[in-house]
């Protein structure tokens, strides 16, 4: 008798070996491989992974450490510049993308609230996609790396607060002291990580510096520690870890951490995407193929040219306006938490949410192949 947990771990990991081999062979991104491996394997084909919710809690860590990893990169003293540079440029292809998400949600019978959430979800670019698929060189190095991960760092500012304001309508119901304690939770939780990073946490890895295990492990529970005050005070888990990493982006050992916990990272984000696929209604796919291919070829086509144009405006060459552009030429993994956390809280059906998935998991697709037929990639 087998360890159902064990089993399906074993699943998902020998699964995905294969999945991103054949991936790497097709120039895909190795996502790709581990979403389709969930489709492949999840209650809606073979079904040999029954009940993907178990695995979809457990990946919520590599969202988390994901978000942690992503405000390490957050040196506002470094890009103030750049953030000036690209603001109007990430404000307008967020009205324009959004407008895009709208009318393909209203053209297709979905209501206001619905349509408005469809729109908020469709402006944002893939985090995962952008960086994961940047070589490294490019990535610290060069222009074109500091002006994505500009881009990327505003549209994730702009998603938490989407996110936020999601969370506030769905504690409707729970009156006007909840939703005040949710709009307060924010501020406190900032003030908080920052003063327990500058007088708790940084005397503590300054004494201990030269033992790993101990920054490594350190490391984790503040990055959880936070993720968890943050549900406390209703915010997200992920966006507590997102301002945990802000709060350590200055230590002198960040870049330390940054590599320690990409691996564990990793780890969760496979189980993540392998969820994602397996978390698909096929069934369901006949009620929204034909809006979501609609708002996936628009994200497509758009998303491009509009980046291109804006980035041309700004006197940014067109070279570099081009494949940045192509690089954030999706949707992002936000809108499949855009997606959960109005659903949850009611404000969208299933039809809608399972259009954004649909949508955001072909974006995902296309726009991985056509990068790495484009342009150098790890």
């Amino acid at each position: 008798m087998h360890d159902p947990i064990l089993y399906a771990l074993f699943l998902i990991f020998v699964g995905a070996a294969v999945a991103a081999t054949g991936a790497l062979f097709l120039r895909q991104s190795m996502l790709v491989g581990y979403i389709l491996l969930g489709v492949a394997l999840g209650p809606s084909a073979l079904g040999w992974v029954g009940s993907p919710d178990l695995i979809r809690n457990a990946a919520a860590i590599g969202i988390i450490f994901l978000l942690f990893l992503l405000g390490m990169n957050l040196h506002p003293q470094k890009l103030v510049q750049l953030f000036g540079e690209v603001t109007l440029t990430t404000i307008a292809s967020t009205a324009a993308f959004g407008a895009l998400g709208f009318a393909v949600g209203w053209g297709f019978g979905f209501t206001l609230a619905e349509s408005l959430v469809i729109g908020a979800a469709t402006t944002f670019s893939s985090t995962i996609i952008g960086l994961k698929l940047l070589p490294a060189t490019a990535l610290h190095h060069q222009h074109i790396g500091e002006v994505v991960i500009a881009i990327l760092l505003l549209q994730d500012l702009l998603a938490i607060l989407v996110l936020i304001g999601l969370q506030g309508l769905g504690a409707g119901d729970a009156g006007l002291s909840d939703v005040v304690g949710l709009v307060l939770g924010l501020p406190g939780l900032v003030v908080a990580a920052f003063v327990a990073e500058r007088y708790l946490l940084r005397p503590l890895w300054q004494r201990f510096d030269g033992i790993q295990e101990y920054i490594f492990l350190t490391a984790i529970a503040w990055c959880l520690g936070v993720a968890e005050l943050g549900s406390m005070l209703g915010l997200s888990h992920e966006i507590g870890g997102f301002i945990a990493g802000v709060a350590v982006a200055n230590s002198p050992i960040a870049r330390f951490i940054a590599e320690s916990l990409r691996p564990l990272r990793d780890f969760f984000l496979i189980l993540y995407f392998f969820a994602l696929g397996a978390g698909l209604n096929l069934a369901m796919l006949g009620d929204v193929v034909v809006p979501g291919l609609v708002l996936a070829a628009g994200v497509l086509l758009l998303k491009p040219l509009v980046f291109r144009g804006l980035l041309a405006r700004i006197r940014e060459k067109q070279p570099l306006a081009r494949e940045v552009g192509v690089r954030l030429g999706q949707m992002s993994e936000f809108a499949l938490f855009i997606a959960m956390v109005a659903l949850d809280s009611g404000v969208i059906g299933e039809r809608a949410a399972y259009l954004l998935q649909f949508a955001t998991v072909t974006t995902f697709v296309v726009s991985s192949y056509i990068i790495g037929l484009r342009y150098p990639s790890p």
